[in-house]
């Protein structure tokens, strides 16, 4: 299984500090976690048990969409 790449791209930013279009990227492991980095002006990195779980809390019901790349 190889690695595979995404970004978040958040159409509206409801807490007015991560803006808008594509504010993360990252990568899926073989393991299934994730880490994501934000591209904010503040970064940060973290790493999520899977994509379902980093969805749930970054998605804002579908104000932030996943893209794969």
């Amino acid at each position: 299984m190889d690695i595979k790449h995404f970004y978040l791209k958040r159409n509206e930013d409801e807490s007015g500090i991560s803006g808008t279009g594509i504010v993360a990227r990252g990568v899926i492991l073989p393991s299934g976690h994730c880490v994501l980095e934000w591209l904010t002006f503040t970064s940060s990195i973290a790493i999520y048990k899977n994509i379902n779980d980093l969805t749930e809390i970054h998605g804002h019901n579908g104000k932030t969409r996943l893209i794969m790349g």
